[in-house]
């Protein structure tokens, strides 16, 4: 009998291992294939500052405090809490050892689309490639060549403070199986390009949906609430519901929309607040047809009470 013990809790632990390994091998980083990122040709800075304002990368990337022309210094450092503990931005500026300035166009891509770090390791989620993943190839060359051109900064940002077992990378790959995909967010019945055009902004480089969508307890995206609010991810407060079910927003126009993303006023004159300040100033950058674009994806979208 012990020996049929022994052989029973030996074939257990080698079909564990082997389950193991094999959960290893199909959660590991990703890279795009060369041929994605090949001859994309120079970059359009133009476009390329385009994407930077849509993607607010000031807002976790500037260091803490700092105003006007500072804020492009991208030095990082930044505490983001969560309920797995806190991450700090890093230095994505030109810097070739603080930041990024030697890496290449592919790890900086397969970086924002994939999540996958230039040493083949799993990045945070709290980097949101859960929504960059959306971005053509050519607006991440246009971007990475127009962040080439702000200001280095040799300053390096702190480690990110995580709790066993948040503190193992090895874990992001089980998160990826379970929530990482390119899929459009809603199914949209309007095919108007404006729409489109929005929905590309909203659900890819604005990635509205990592404030504005509750989560579940592995901080996946909750089926169904698509942009309804919820609990502040940060932990302070609640993110607003921004569907046309919105008791609040939902009944704005698009115009309004356009003019709260512009000036940061309300259809009631009340002015923006919050962590929402910085995303307004970011959105006030872009072209007004953007904007315009954004109002008419959040009238289309699914109406979430």
């Amino acid at each position: 009998m012990a020996s049929i013990w022994l052989k029973t809790v030996g074939a257990l632990a080698a079909l564990g291992v082997i389950g193991g390994v094999g959960f290893v091998m199909v959660t590991r980083p990703a890279k795009q294939p060369e041929s994605h990122w090949a001859n994309l040709g120079e970059p359009d800075l133009a476009n390329g500052e385009r994407i930077f304002w849509a993607g607010g990368c000031v807002s976790c990337h500037a260091a803490p405090g700092a105003e006007g022309e500072a804020k492009l210094v991208l030095s990082g450092g930044a505490p983001l809490k969560s309920p797995f503990g806190t991450f700090h931005a890093p230095n994505i500026s030109p810097d070739p050892n603080a930041g990024i300035g030697a890496w290449t166009l592919a790890e900086f891509g397969d970086a924002m689309t994939l999540g996958t770090g230039r040493n083949g390791e799993h990045l945070y989620p709290s980097f949101p490639y859960g929504s960059y993943v959306r971005l053509q190839a050519k607006d991440i060359n246009d971007l990475y060549g127009f962040m080439k051109t702000l200001p280095a900064s040799n300053s390096v940002a702190p480690a990110h403070e995580l709790p066993f077992p948040f503190n193992v990378r090895l874990v992001l790959g089980g998160w990826k199986f379970l929530y990482f995909n390119d899929e459009p967010r809603v199914t949209l019945a309007s095919a108007d390009d404006k729409v489109k055009r929005g929905q590309y902004l909203v659900e890819g480089p604005g990635h509205c949906g990592e404030c504005h969508t509750p989560r579940d307890a592995l901080g996946g995206f909750k089926s169904g609430q698509w942009l309804a609010g919820g609990p502040n991810p940060e932990g302070e407060g609640s993110i607003p519901n921004i569907t046309p079910g919105s008791k609040s927003m939902g009944g704005w126009s698009e115009s309004e929309i356009v003019e709260y993303l512009t000036s940061g006023f309300t259809p009631d004159f009340d002015s923006v607040g919050g962590s929402m300040v910085e995303v307004q100033k970011n959105m006030a950058q872009l072209p007004a047809e953007d904007r315009e674009a954004i109002a008419a994806y959040l009238k289309a979208i699914p109406a979430v009470q």
